[in-house]
């Protein structure tokens, strides 16, 4: 191999590994774990305003995965409604009520109210 090629082939390779770790290093920290989060809306046809929020490895810090959670939640109701307001199936402030769970995941709807 070339030491143009060589130089091509590490270039690549440090290319990907900087750009998978500002993905998480992107992610905001809560309870000291950068949790993977999504929200989506539920069914465009009803309602945008409905939405399901996942968080992944919830055992990591279940009281993080609550607030990665609602910044999941936030997030979306403001790219879609400019409000952060939100009517969660559960009371989010309430750490007595556990997080709907489907495996390692929480999963969560809630409604944006703008």
């Amino acid at each position: 191999m070339s030491v143009d090629l060589k130089l091509l082939a590490v270039a690549v390779v440090s290319v990907g590994l900087v750009a998978g770790c500002s993905d998480k290093d992107s992610r905001p920290v809560f309870d000291g774990v950068a949790f993977r989060t999504k929200a989506s809306v539920v069914d465009k046809k009803v309602s945008r305003a409905l939405f399901e929020a996942e968080v992944y490895d919830v055992a990591a810090s279940p009281l993080g995965a609550r607030e990665a959670m609602r910044y999941a939640g936030t997030t979306y109701c403001i790219e879609n409604y400019g409000t952060s307001k939100i009517d969660w199936e559960i009371d989010l402030d309430n750490p007595e009520v556990p997080l709907p769970r489907d495996g390692d995941n929480a999963l969560l709807r809630g409604t944006c109210n703008p």
